[in-house]
């Protein structure tokens, strides 16, 4: 039997496609996050068979009315405790991670002699700085911005607190790097931003720990240099989660399926994961692949401090994702001219508390 599977495009996956050589696999939707997201739900929503898709811890309590429990069907004792809590919203186990993913920055010391350590030395200086300018990666970035500055989106009760200043301002520092920045920002993705970074377009950008492919073999490679994501004058943050493997509902065979999972987020699936530069939630995998070289070191060594100290991510609500996808497209507007910093957070504000309405995030 064929399982079919969904599976996100991009560098950070790519590299897996050998480990799926072996499986006797279809791959019916691939996509960037958003997209495949949006197929997944159509496909599902038909009641049509898929047999595995990849999600993200985020992504996951928005899907969970198709999705299996896997508490029974998968061993997680082998990977990260603070990955699997990420993809159990309520106790259940709604997906198994496959990764833990954090931005931390690279920058052009050849451009600059030493990064900007804050977002407020970032602006000072002359230093384009690259970030996506839709979808997710937009609306994190914001989400980043106005918790550094002391904002927040929700409150401790679950209320709706996205209307503040920190928020006004944080959309204003978004629109002031974006008119550093080429003409075609509004269109980018993760993957322009770093294509920018290693075409020379930009001079520094958060960078996903899947980046590290492209950056170590591009002819970019020897001016290079991480550094920890900037700060705010509240806190250092960097918006997080698990890409992580889940079961749908219509799967034909949930233990095949299982197994495939299971194979997939092991020691020697993980190992190729590490190798490619990603984060995997196998400990044991993880830690037996060393640094490259001292900037693979240094690379680790601040994504493992960001992992520690200022990883954030959003609240398991399965109506998150509509306040988000909402909330990018203002954002949007604004880095096009089309609307001001202030009519943006209130939307986003009135949106949120909109799709709220029905209960407590």
């Amino acid at each position: 039997m064929t399982l079919r599977v969904a599976l996100v495009g991009g560098p950070m996956y790519d590299h897996l496609y050998r480990v799926l050589a072996d499986e006797d696999v279809e791959i019916v939707l691939h996509a960037d996050h958003p997209t495949m997201n949006r197929g997944v739900a159509e496909v599902l929503s038909r009641g049509e068979s898929l047999d595995m898709i990849s999600t993200h811890s985020k992504y996951a309590p928005s899907q969970s009315e198709w999705l299996l429990p896997l508490d029974d069907l998968v061993d997680t004792s082998e990977l990260a405790p603070l990955a699997v809590d990420l993809c159990r919203p309520e106790a259940q186990l709604l997906c198994v991670p496959r990764l833990i993913d954090v931005r931390i920055m690279w920058w052009r010391r050849d451009r600059f002699e030493t990064p900007p350590d804050t977002w407020t030395s970032l602006l000072d200086s002359s230093m384009v700085f690259g970030f996506p300018g839709r979808e997710s990666g937009l609306f994190g970035t914001f989400f980043e911005l106005v918790v550094g500055l002391g904002g927040r989106l929700f409150d401790d009760a679950g209320g709706v607190a996205i209307a503040s200043p920190a928020a006004v301002e944080a959309v204003e520092i978004l629109a002031e790097l974006a008119a550093r920045l080429p003409s075609d920002l509004p269109e980018w993705h993760y993957d322009q931003v770093d294509r920018a970074l290693l075409e020379g377009r930009t001079d520094a950008s958060g960078v996903w720990p899947g980046g590290w492919g492209p950056i170590r073999s591009s002819s970019l490679a020897d001016v290079l240099e991480p550094a920890l994501y900037p700060a705010g004058p509240t806190r250092r943050v960097s918006y997080a989660g698990c890409h992580a493997w889940a079961i749908p509902r219509t799967c034909q065979d949930p233990h095949r399926s299982a197994e495939l999972v299971t194979k997939l987020v092991g020691h020697t699936s993980s190992t190729v994961d590490a190798r490619g530069g990603n984060v995997c939630a196998h400990v044991g995998a993880f830690e037996s692949v060393p640094p490259e070289n001292s900037i693979d070191a240094r690379r680790l060594a601040f994504t493992a401090e960001t992992i520690r100290t200022a990883m954030i991510t959003y609240p398991p609500h399965e109506r998150f994702p509509e306040v988000e996808d909402w909330g990018w497209t203002i954002i949007n507007d604004v880095l096009c001219s089309r609307r001001s910093a202030g009519d943006a957070v209130r939307s986003i504000h009135d949106r949120a508390v909109e799709v709220f309405r029905a209960g407590d995030i």
